[in-house]
């Protein structure tokens, strides 16, 4: 496999990942049991799968974790020379930082804090007399990023992305997924089990009453939550959660609340009085619910929940008897890990979030960024996007079943699509941020407060097209809601990009991972804004009829596929990602057939290894892929995560393409080659 260049030897150990020299695929660690037509997974990586042995502190190890681990350590040691070395601070986001890295490290600090850092919340809480007293606490918690169990936003809107507005949505259960709260199944039993616990021990170690009686009242309060809570399959939908009102419109729908109140406390700063003209609400149903039950619901209850709500945001950043219950509930319950991840790697992911998207996670990407990015990894990925977006381009030129006038528009889309690679030109000043190098939960709400004012600002500006949501440190990419396609320098290494590796080796791995974000934006969901990002119908009734019946197909594929015995991949829920990735391999494929002619006859005949260009595109792919991950994150993956297992993101796309069975002298009839290929682009 590719030499994924670990900067910790420890890390590498733990993972168990192989190390050739970079850019060469590992065919040493190929089955030699496995032909590649029956199962092309277990032929790269079955036996690698095999030998592997997860680490009790993770739930899944492979390619996309390895590179996670590294950039981790290296972000780890950047970050104790800062903390060691102030003067390294030279901007303000390393400053601010490095006094959050401190805070997360200090354990003794944490403990000498204890509860002060949420005393002013819970008090706050506390000091309610009626339920009139709602809407205020509810703003106040949603003000530092509690969602309780009203989440808000500030992004473009999606009718007119040129201006921004006010966006509610349903937000606030403690279980996983909303039919956990209802399904009799043994993994429903047991989460709920699980979390009826966790709430009994965040509560009454904070002092509070958790008798069991207490406990039931709380998942009661929550089971009529989830009951209107949308399942995620249908927030796909972006006509469903687009529903436009004025706060007496709200008022009207969803009565029992004070929303002009709630808006206005939520809203307001320094130069804003607070309150808006206009909103979106994504579940309006769930908003009735929530009226009803501030008029409804003893206020008793209520202050349990949102203490339960205090408590788990901050928990696993206050003391131990917090952070270990926390652990335990969505560290062993949920995902099966056994033990705690190093700090290190902890508390950089609570600074930062699973995609850097946390406060502070640019700054983590500016670090970064000072330490990693190679210029030359920039130049040869807006190369690579530039042959992935032609290859779509003649893709969409010959499509037989769009008609012309569609065609037009799609490609009008195409040609607007805005690469960002890399990193971001500038960096946030975090102006009026003041973060505690000795209080590490009190540091999460501040960043929380800093946040939400600059997204209050947002509604006085235009939208910004240049805002990066995706910090440069993050091992994977997206496809932004402005028609745009976001690369962080975080994945622009080994195994998916490497500036010494042949052509085939990067189109099968960065290559797709491009062509796979090119296509959001024109899959199930996606194909539904347009060149600007905005969400207008630009198809035929024709043309969305075909796509349908391809897009149909794709959700029959993959609802055949079962993971675990008993749970198959939800094909609705994953449709989009596995639109991407049926779609994006074969442009990517595309994209390494024009690179190969570029480079001559000679290059296109070229063996390495004893496998031709064609294959090593798909065997890289494969090797991207390559995983082995806990039973229980697993089955917490098929049900709440929209992407499906790496496995069935090789075995579904390469076994309905006829170049991957010309490549392999695969044959009708065997596993890895479709009786009735799907192409929907």
């Amino acid at each position: 496999m590719l030499q994924l260049r670990l900067i910790a030897v420890a890390a590498a150990a733990a993972l168990a990942l192989a190390a050739p020299p970079a850019g060469a695929l590992d065919v040493t660690s190929f089955s030699t049991e496995v032909s590649p037509c029956e199962d092309f997974y277990d032929y790269v990586n079955g036996p690698w799968v095999a030998r592997t042995e997860l680490p009790a502190e993770r739930t899944r190890v492979g390619s996309f974790d390895a590179l996670r681990v590294a950039n981790d350590r290296l972000l780890s040691d950047a970050l104790a020379e800062l903390v060691a070395k102030p003067a390294l601070q030279k901007s303000p986001g390393l400053k601010q930082v490095a006094a959050y890295y401190a805070s997360g490290m200090d354990l003794a600090a944490i403990e000498a804090q204890g509860l002060k850092p949420v005393k002013p919340l819970l008090d706050r809480i506390a000091s309610m007399k009626s339920a009139e007293d709602l809407p205020f606490v509810l703003a106040q918690l949603g003000r530092v990023g509690i969602a309780a169990p009203v989440a808000n936003a500030v992004r473009a809107d999606v009718k007119n992305t040129r201006v921004n507005v006010l966006t509610l949505g349903q937000a606030g259960l403690g279980l996983p997924d909303r039919d956990d709260y209802f399904k009799d199944t043994e993994i429903a039993r047991k989460l709920r089990a699980a979390y009826r616990l966790y709430a009994q021990r965040l509560l009454s170690s904070a002092g509070f009453d958790a008798t069991p009686a207490t406990i039931d009242a709380l998942m009661g309060f929550e089971s009529q939550l989830a009951e209107a809570t949308t399942p995620r399959a249908q927030l796909r939908d972006p006509l469903k959660v687009y529903n436009p009102m004025t706060p007496p419109q709200l008022a009207d729908q969803a009565p029992g609340l004070a929303w002009e109140a709630y808006l206005k406390a939520l809203t307001r700063s320094d130069t804003r009085p607070g309150g808006v003209e206009r909103l979106i609400v994504a579940q309006p149903v769930f908003m009735t619910r929530v009226a009803l039950m501030a008029a409804h619901i003893p206020l008793a209850t209520w202050q349990t929940y949102l203490r339960m709500r205090v408590l788990e945001n901050s928990a696993a950043r206050l003391p131990k008897v917090f952070s270990d219950a926390d652990f335990d509930y969505r560290g062993v319950a949920v995902a099966g890990q056994e033990k705690h991840s190093p700090r290190d790697e902890e508390v950089i992911l609570l600074i930062g979030g699973r995609t850097g998207g946390s406060p502070l996670g640019l700054a983590l990407g500016e670090l970064f960024v000072s330490k990693a990015f190679s210029p030359d990894a920039q130049r040869r990925a807006t190369l690579l996007i530039g042959d992935v977006k032609a290859a779509m381009k003649t893709r969409i030129q010959n499509l037989t079943w769009m008609s012309p006038a569609t065609k037009v528009k799609a490609l009008e889309k195409l040609e607007a699509m805005q690469p960002k690679i890399g990193a971001p030109a500038t960096w946030p000043t975090y102006d009026g941020m003041a973060l505690d190098p000795k209080d590490f939960a009190g540091n999460q709400l501040r960043a929380a407060a800093w946040f939400h004012g600059e997204q209050i600002k947002d509604l006085d500006r235009p939208s910004d097209r240049t805002r990066w949501t995706m910090s440069p440190y993050v091992v994977n990419a997206q496809a932004g809601g402005l028609n745009e396609i976001t690369f962080p320098a975080g994945i622009l290494q080994p195994p998916f990009f490497d500036a010494k590796a042949d052509d085939a080796i990067n189109y099968g791995g960065i290559g797709m991972v491009i062509g796979h974000e090119i296509v959001h934006h024109f899959d199930d969901r996606g194909r539904q804004f347009d060149s600007i990002g905005s969400l207008n119908d630009w198809w035929t009734a024709e043309d969305a009829a075909h796509y349908k019946e391809r897009a149909d197909r794709v959700v029959a594929l993959y609802e055949r596929y079962e993971p675990v015995k008993g749970t198959p991949i939800n094909g609705r829920l994953t449709l989009g990602e596995n639109i991407s990735d049926m779609a994006g391999m074969p442009i990517a494929f595309d994209a390494l057939q024009n690179a190969l002619r570029r480079a001559g006859p000679e290059k296109a005949r070229e063996k390495i290894d004893g496998f031709t260009p064609e294959q090593r595109f798909f065997l890289s792919n494969a090797m991207v892929w390559r995983s082995k991950t806990r039973e229980a994150a697993l089955l917490n993956q098929l049900r709440t995560d929209p992407h499906s297992p790496g496995k069935y993101r090789v075995l579904a796309p390469m076994s309905n393409m006829p170049e991957f069975a010309k490549a392999f002298q695969c044959k009708t009839g065997d596993a890895m080659v479709a009786t009735d290929p799907i192409r929907v682009w």
